[in-house]
């Protein structure tokens, strides 16, 4: 039996055992950030200016997209959502972009509340990152 004085550093211990601890990284969602996060993730593909003329675009059946040109391509409009939503890989079952990985599976850093339109929604912070780099370059 675990005495009562012993009980929260043995639940922190199994919390930590399981892989359950929170992330207690400071959260950096700036843009230099994001650029970071791009040229070690998506450069290879989308190429180091982001017009899609990276060397591993090679070979994949098409260009990837341009993705200095997703406001244009959008009324003017940074598509935020939908960039994440790509980046991550959710629902992109019939998307062209379903030969880009999905970055969902892999660690996007600590989670992030954003709030829009009174709903609070956890975003993983190095997803916001790299919109809002991708934000940055729009022409």
């Amino acid at each position: 039996m675990i005495p009562k004085d012993g009980l929260i550093p043995a639940l922190l211990a199994v919390c930590l055992a399981a892989g359950c601890a929170p992330d207690l990284r400071e959260p950096d969602v700036s843009a230099a950030h994001g650029e970071r996060l791009y040229l070690q993730k998506c450069a290879v593909c989308h190429g180091n200016d982001g017009t899609g003329a990276g060397v591993a675009s090679l070979g994949l059946g098409g260009p990837p997209p341009d993705l200095t040109r997703l406001a244009a391509r959008n009324d003017g409009v940074f598509p935020e959502t939908f960039v994440m939503s790509v980046i991550d890989g959710f629902n992109r079952r019939d998307h062209p972009s379903s030969a880009m990985p999905e970055f969902g599976n892999e660690d996007l850093g600590p989670m992030v509340q954003v709030e829009e339109d009174g709903l609070s929604t956890p975003i993983p912070s190095d997803l916001i990152a790299l919109s809002a780099f991708l934000e940055s370059i729009q022409q």
